[in-house]
């Protein structure tokens, strides 16, 4: 069964390959915007004191611009989700006393955000639908 497009819902999605951040550190920032509306997003983002501020933002741009790509409207869309995963981690040595070395890891991080055209998610969510 093929939905008709105006009730097929509409995402757009942009991955971040590598962040050099640990994903703990990232996850205090995508929290803030799950949900949130994109420019509602860009606006915390904006004065958000956090280092990884400034990427997810260029993230979340980058989405809306392929959400605009596609005939979208970037203003009506929301952030449906964002995960952080680790993308591997950098290991080195530092000497330490007594000719020992101690590792050091380098954590990054992989971002996905997905966004999705809010009438589209109203529309065809099963809670809104009437059973009669």
């Amino acid at each position: 069964m093929t939905l008709p497009t105006s009730l097929k819902l509409r995402r757009t999605s942009a991955i971040l390959q590598s962040h050099n951040q640990t994903p703990r550190k990232v996850r205090l920032v995508t929290d803030l915007v799950k949900g949130k509306k994109v420019t509602a997003a860009l606006a915390i983002l904006q004065f958000l004191p956090k280092r990884a501020a400034e990427p997810i933002a260029k993230l979340i741009k980058s989405a809306a611009a392929s959400a605009k790509e596609k005939g979208e409207n970037p203003d009506d869309m929301t952030v449906q989700s964002i995960t952080v995963e680790s993308a591997g981690m950098l290991k080195k040595y530092m000497p330490r006393a007594f000719g020992r070395a101690s590792l050091i890891r380098r954590r990054k991080s992989r971002v996905k955000v997905t966004l999705a055209s809010t009438s589209a998610t109203a529309s065809a969510s099963p809670s809104s639908r009437s059973t009669i």
